[in-house]
Order: structure tokens, then sequence, then C-alpha cells
């Protein structure tokens, strides 16, 4: 059963050194991460479940006791572990930035990593959710995802006025812990704003279905014009 769940957006820019002399600017997203995963490692998981999305087309991939990745891309020379590290397929992208901020928690549960198609469908990631809440007596999820790529003129996927009423029912589904709003979410619509948390946020509503956890939002700012949500449900 989920006993807990941390949400977490996937910039690289979120691990110091890669922000580098930016790096000040995101401090409050960081402490709003760190604070929800104290959360996390409270309740005492007998496992931890990574969620991340990969781009469209690319192939889901499990993770079963972890992996490894590595900073290089992003102009850092560090390689990073999500759990024990024992599967040869390199993390994708937002377990990278997932194992990062795992580095600074005492959270000690076995860990498994999970990489979904941004496009994937709504019902394939709502089972995906179920059957992960099922692995263990007592699962914890992390969830890494964005919002809308869209928010303002200087976004990487420029302006579209529908994101920002897109990205606050998001930020009211995840702050309530409201996993039929989160089931709900429009595919289409979340593709064509760039949301690619939709389809790991909708993993988090199956596993979250008969939990009856609550919700706290922690953060929710669209720095760089790309929304960005911190929330943790216990």
């Amino acid at each position: 059963m989920l006993v807990a769940a941390a949400v977490c957006p996937c910039p690289p820019l979120l691990v110091p050194e890669v922000a580098s002399g930016a790096s000040a600017e995101l401090d409050t997203l960081r402490a709003a991460c760190a604070d929800a995963l104290a959360v996390v490692a409270a309740a005492r998981p007998d496992l931890l479940v990574v969620v991340g999305a990969v781009a469209t087309g690319e192939s889901s991939h499990v993770w079963e006791g972890g992996g490894t990745g590595s900073l290089r891309p992003y102009g850092v020379n560090r390689a990073v572990r999500l759990g024990d590290g024992s599967d040869p397929e390199p993390l994708a992208p937002a377990l990278v930035v997932a194992a990062a901020l795992l580095d600074d928690t005492r959270l000690a549960a076995p860990l498994h990593g999970c990489a979904v198609p941004e496009d994937a469908p709504a019902g394939r990631m709502l089972e995906l959710g179920r059957g992960l809440a099922e692995l263990a007596d007592r699962v914890a999820l992390l969830v890494m995802g964005d919002g809308s790529n869209c928010r303002t003129l200087k976004a990487p996927g420029y302006l579209d006025d529908r994101a920002e009423a897109f990205d606050a029912s998001v930020a009211r589904a995840l702050g309530a812990a409201d996993t039929a709003a989160l089931a709900e979410l429009d595919a289409g619509l979340a593709g064509e704003l760039q949301a690619a948390g939709r389809a790991p946020w909708q993993v988090l509503a199956g596993a979250g279905e008969q939990a009856g956890l609550g919700g706290a939002l922690l953060y929710d700012e669209a720095p760089y014009g790309v929304g960005y949500f911190v929330s943790v449900w216990s």
C-alpha cells in the first residue's frame, strides 16, 4: 500500500553544481524538495519507487534495485547512483536528478526506478501505479515531473494561454491528493503544453487511489517559464 509520496520537478538545475552561478535562484525549490523527501523518509517505507518520464517514442524501463547515471551531459563530472545501482541500463534523465536529490537524504529503503513515456495512455499509467502500490506493505513514491513548458514568452515552449490554467489544476490536485483529478488530466492537452509530468502524476494517482492520504503543496512557481510543483502525500 502507498504510505507516502513526494512530487518534485526534474530540471537538471535542481543540482547546485549544474546551476553553478545561478544556483541560488532555485534554493527555495530545493528546500521544498528536501522537506517533501523528509516526510517520505519519516514514513519508513519498505520500498521507494522513483517514477519519471522519458520522451515520446522512448521505451518504458524499470530499474529493479536501482541504476546509475551521470551529470556529464549537463557539464558536471559527477556520477550518481539510485539504490544499489545494479541495473546496467543508464538512468533516464529525470531519475538522474532524483538520484542527486536522494544523495542528501537518509532514506534507507530499497529502491526501484521506473521511466514511462510522456505520451503513455492514462489508463496504463493508472494500472502501473496500482501495481506499484502492491509491491510491498509500505510503498512510497518519488514522482519527478515538470508542468507546462509554455508559461511565458521566454519559456522553452513559448507562451500558450492555456498553460497557466492547466498548471493551476495540477497544483490543486497535487495539493489535495486528488487522485481522480490527476487521473482525468487530458493527455493530449498536456502534450501540447509540453507538461512532461502528466504520465508520472497519473502513476501516482493509480497508486494512491485506495490509500486515503492527505496532500500538501509546498511549491508552485514557474521560474524560466516552466511550471514546477512540489507536493507531499502522507
